[in-house]
């Protein structure tokens, strides 16, 4: 099955570079290109990618808004591109409902890797940004509001609505572990992952399992 890759970065040099790294690989395509973030989601409602590559900081619309876009819309999942470890941007396209972060010094089969990954509909974060987030929600305190994921607070009754193998699952989510790596620990069907993954991120109303994983972190599940 081919990916269709929407690559959203405003520097040609840089964006030429994304393109020829994704042309190399027999089963991704890449179905655009776009130098903003207007033009990102213009071309997202057109082309229907399966995934946009969208770099954070762009010109007239930013990432994290033009994220926000593609996400509500439904067009597609996004990876996002950050030169930063963790900031205001990374806490905004969480929020936003990102399904991967990856940092941009990513060698070229970590791009393709998490390409791959979030088309899966599994959700990633460099282990660089997902050390500094675990680490800022193990200390809700020092953690601003508004960087919380929305849609749930850092409340264990949040959970009250799931199911024992729904929290499972979460927990699961927690370290990080793939829907198949799920499937291994719970001993079920990755099928059967996928449904409950589904259904906690509807109950908890969460947009993606990166948002469910810093939850799980959150509450120390």
């Amino acid at each position: 099955m081919t990916i269709r890759v929407l690559v959203a970065e405003d520097q040609s040099a840089v964006r030429a570079g994304l393109v020829l790294i994704l042309r190399s690989a027999p089963d991704i395509e890449v179905a655009g290109e776009a130098a903003d973030g207007e033009e990102a989601v213009a071309l997202a409602r057109e082309l229907r990618p399966d995934l946009v590559l969208m770099d954070i900081q762009m010109p007239r619309l930013d990432g994290v808004s033009a994220t926000r876009a593609v996400v509500a819309e439904g067009l597609a999942d996004v990876l996002v591109l950050t030169t930063f470890d963790l900031d205001e941007y990374v806490f905004g396209a969480l929020r936003a409902g990102a399904a991967g972060f990856l940092l941009k010094n990513a060698e070229a089969g970590e791009l393709l890797t998490a390409v791959r990954t979030v088309a899966r509909g599994e959700g990633l974060i460099a282990p660089a940004v997902t050390r500094r987030l675990i680490a800022e929600f193990a200390a809700p305190a020092s953690a601003p509001a508004s960087a919380r994921p929305s849609g749930a607070a850092a409340d264990p009754e949040t959970l009250n609505g799931l199911t024992r193998r729904e929290r499972e699952v979460l927990s699961c989510l927690g370290e990080g572990l793939s829907n198949a790596q799920i499937a291994v620990r719970l001993t079920m069907a990755e099928a059967t992952v996928k449904t409950h993954v589904s259904r906690l991120l509807g109950k908890l109303g969460l947009r993606s399992r990166v948002q469910a994983a810093v939850l799980a972190q959150e509450l120390g599940i």
